[in-house]
């Protein structure tokens, strides 16, 4: 069965085309968790604006007198309501505001802000559209799922997709259409949003007769009857529309279906969308490691210089923390890999140790301003340095690119793998001078890039899964204090794990602006997870994109070829014993929880929650009741270790 004909009634009502002097209305439904409005969303309705005779925005919360300005300028009117029934009852709200209004129109659209675009041509859809004799229709649709994937009975009927349905003056004048609306349900979950809604509105009109249509029906045929997989396949059919999720879907659902979106943000940069617009949504809004796997942010750059534009340097400010004076040398061969000129700002904790970095690079032929600051302070260590001794230059608007880096030796590893972290930190950062020129030259291109650096090390770390160790918690509440809403990676951060990065000044000043002090990191017993360096040396990426930055990472090929294969294969030896595709292992794992020591309690819990889950309550009741048990009888073999009143 076709898409057509699941949008044909047996008994259809007769359906009109839109007349060449129809007028069009736009409810536009808006929610965003800081109350402001993202570039997208009037990109988007600027586009849109030449076709509709009226837009309204309904906005699910309310905006900050900045966002509403902003809004306001591409709209004709707008009204906040109660964030709550999702986007469907945002829709509600739209058309009980506009009541009898909307009679005179010949179309009403209603849509929300889950999309990118225009990438292609709206104009072109509207002229294919307005031509067929419909009551409703839908830029993308949705295959019939049987069973349903929310309720697992049943089936998921074939609909359009809620977030862009164009219906016309006869079904907006219906009975039916009041009724609907009026008997809308409420809806506390996104599972509702779909069960109550977007998966039976079409079904329910074209039960009643009504005609619909779909500009951009999937291919039914397939194994996956999910739009979002075919988002590259509907932008080259002339779909305008590229919805959001397509960026933050779980990245091993999208690896099971063999989607890479980076290709697909290509093709909306081949078709002349502004790609920016993409990047800095997600930076605010998608947690920075899932965007960096969906996006495909790791950047291999070769060694021979093919990205830098000399015509248009960028101001640059290396800050290097020497708490080892023997290593300032091999420290500023690698900066001088650098294009152009840049001035040095070196930091040490000691006169001393000034002292010693002052006799090794006089004499030394060095490209801009030097300066070398004695701190009052080592607490925080290069954190501390960085934050509390260099804010004044960071935050000076004199530079447009930063680089940091400091005296690393990781003693407390054993040698090789404190080596091995040394050269993946500065071998990924200043490898050569071609490949700082290839690393320059991202920021050159892309205004939106605020930090890069090598990706998580692995190679004698047991860092993937246990990034956060304990600083998680400290973490979640420092971003509270610096206002940043981005959300949080779960089984590791996005992070500079070394702190070295090249970072945009401006992409770190939620950061550095707070007025942070020595005093505020403890002493030397307070470097350790859980303490405030620890914490902060996870911030950044998530600090850059509160402000619209994302991050790259970025790697050597010769790096990227050890990585990859040590990556490759852990995976699959962890993998080997366990049925299924990578996704089908990691839910298995996660339905199997943590695996502690894998104690006997640690095995029977496994077992209880895969096998039987209906007791695992009582599981859980009778352990505690045994051990209260155990503890008893202890105690009466043990009467000395009794409390005496």
């Amino acid at each position: 069965m076709t898409a057509t004909s699941e949008l044909i009634p047996a008994y259809p009502r007769v359906a009109q085309t839109f007349p060449a002097d129809g007028r069009r209305l736009l409810i536009y439904v808006v929610y965003d968790p800081r109350g402001d409005v993202e570039d997208y969303v009037l990109h988007a309705l600027t586009a849109l604006r030449p076709h509709m005779s009226r837009i309204l925005i309904v906005v699910n919360g309310t905006l900050t007198p900045s966002g509403r300005e902003r809004i306001a300028a591409v709209s004709d009117e707008v009204v906040e309501r109660e964030n709550r029934g999702y986007d469907i009852w945002g829709y509600k709200h739209g058309l009980d505001h506009m009541g009898e209004g909307l009679h005179e129109y010949d179309e009403v659209v209603i849509a929300n802000d889950t999309w990118y675009g225009p990438v292609r041509s709206f104009a072109d859809v509207f002229d294919r559209m307005d031509e067929r004799a419909v009551h409703f229709w839908g830029l993308t649709d949705h295959a019939r799922v049987e069973p349903h994937p929310f309720t697992h009975t049943g089936y998921l009927p074939y609909h359009l997709q809620s977030y862009w349905v164009a219906v016309r003056r006869d079904m907006i004048v219906s009975d039916e259409w009041e009724e609907y609306w009026r008997q809308l349900p409420e809806m506390v979950t996104y599972s509702d949003a779909v069960v109550k809604h977007e998966g039976v509105f079409t079904e329910h009109f074209t039960g009643h007769g009504f005609v619909g249509d779909v500009a951009f029906p999937l291919l039914l045929d397939t194994p996956e009857n999910y739009p979002v997989l075919y988002a590259r396949q509907l932008l080259d059919a002339g779909c305008p529309t590229l919805k959001r999720r397509a960026f933050f879907q779980w990245p091993p659902y999208l690896d099971q279906s063999g989607v890479v979106s980076r290709w697909t943000l290509d093709a909306a940069a081949e078709y002349g969308y502004p790609v920016d617009l993409i990047y800095a949504d997600m930076a605010r809004n998608v947690a920075p490691r899932v965007m960096n796997a969906g996006a495909a942010l790791l950047s291999v750059l070769p060694e021979e210089e093919a990205g830098y534009d000399p015509a248009t340097p960028l101001r640059t400010l290396v800050v290097a923390h020497v708490f080892y004076p023997e290593m300032i040398e091999e420290m500023l061969d690698r900066a001088d890999c650098l294009p152009g000129a840049y001035d040095l700002l070196i930091t040490t904790p000691e006169e001393a140790r000034a002292v010693e970095i002052r006799r090794r690079i006089d004499g030394r032929s060095l490209r801009g301003d030097v300066q070398v600051r004695v701190l009052e302070s080592n607490n925080g260590r290069d954190q501390g340095a960085f934050l509390v001794g260099c804010r004044d230059e960071i935050l000076s608007g004199g530079y447009d690119l930063l680089v940091k880096i400091h005296s690393k030796k990781t003693p407390q590893d054993a040698p090789a793998v404190g080596a091995h972290f040394k050269e993946q930190q500065f071998g990924n950062l200043l490898s050569s001078p071609g490949y700082v020129a290839n690393v320059v030259g991202l920021f050159q291109r892309e205004p939106g890039l605020g930090l890069a650096y090598p990706p998580t090390v692995h190679l004698g770390h047991p860092t993937i899964g246990h990034g956060w160790w304990e600083n998680k918690p400290a973490f979640a509440e420092w971003c509270r204090t610096l206002g940043i809403r981005v959300p949080l990676d779960e089984g590791s951060p996005l992070a500079p794990f070394g702190s070295m990065y090249f970072a945009r000044p401006e992409a770190l000043r939620t950061l550095v602006e707070h007025p942070w002090t020595y005093d505020d990191f403890g002493g030397a017993d307070a470097y350790q997870d859980g303490g405030l360096a620890h914490v902060l040396e996870r911030v950044p990426s998530y600090a850059a994109g509160e402000r619209g930055y994302h991050t790259r990472t970025i790697a050597t090929s010769e790096y990227l070829s050890m990585s990859y294969s040590a990556l490759s294969y852990n995976l699959d030896q962890i993998s080997m014993t366990m049925p299924g595709t990578t996704m089908d292992k990691i839910q298995l794992l996660r339905r199997l929880g943590e695996w502690d020591y894998g104690t006997a309690r640690d095995l029977g819990r496994m077992f209880v929650t895969l096998h039987a889950p209906h007791l695992r309550d009582r599981a859980k009741g009778l352990y505690h009741r045994t051990q209260s048990v155990r503890g008893l009888l202890w105690r009466l073999r043990h009467p000395s270790s009794w409390r005496r009143g």
